[in-house]
Formats: structure tokens, sequence, C-alpha cells
């Protein structure tokens, strides 16, 4: 039998279930100017999965690495969520959601 698929599917399954929660805390903490830091983390785990001699270890480094580029479309998406009331805003930072 070939787990591979199993193995790397789960391994999906479970990067996007943390990435969900971690965009929504990133856009509340941190806003969403915080970009640049899902891009670079995105860039390191792209050329460290270019690296790593171990084929899952590498699949879910690439897995993790557009797990990220894709946060960066979500950060911007979850602003406007914010600013719809789907989801609470930061006090800290309302004149944000009140300027665009």
């Amino acid at each position: 039998m070939n787990f591979v698929g199993l193995v790397i599917g789960l391994a999906t399954f479970l990067c996007i279930g943390m990435f969900h929660p971690l965009v929504i805390k990133a856009e509340y903490h941190l806003g969403r100017q915080c970009w640049p830091l899902f891009l670079v983390a995105g860039i390191a785990a792209l050329v460290a999965s270019l690296f790593i001699a171990n084929t899952y270890v590498s699949i879910i480094l690439g897995v993790v690495a557009f797990s990220c580029f894709w946060s960066i479309l979500e950060l911007h998406q979850q602003h406007h969520r914010v600013r719809k009331g789907w989801f609470p805003m930061n006090p800290k930072r309302r004149a944000e959601y009140e300027n665009g």
C-alpha cells in the first residue's frame, strides 16, 4: 500500500487549518501591512523545500510556502470582512478600517 498521497493530503489539510486562524489573528493584531512577513516566510519555505532531500518534508515545505503566499491575499480579504462586520475589529487600529 502507498501512503504518500494520504500523508501529503493530511499535511495539506492541517496546514490550511493552521493558516486560517493565523491570518485572522495576524490581521487583527498586526493589520494587513504584515503581508511581507508571509512573503518572506513563503520564500524561505520554498527555498528550503528545494534543498531538502526528504521527499515528505520537501513537499510539506512546498505546501507551507504556497499557503503563506495565499495568506497574503487572504489578509487583504480578511480586512474587507472586518470592515463588513463579519469579524471583530481591533479598536486600536480603527482608523485603518475607516480609511479603506
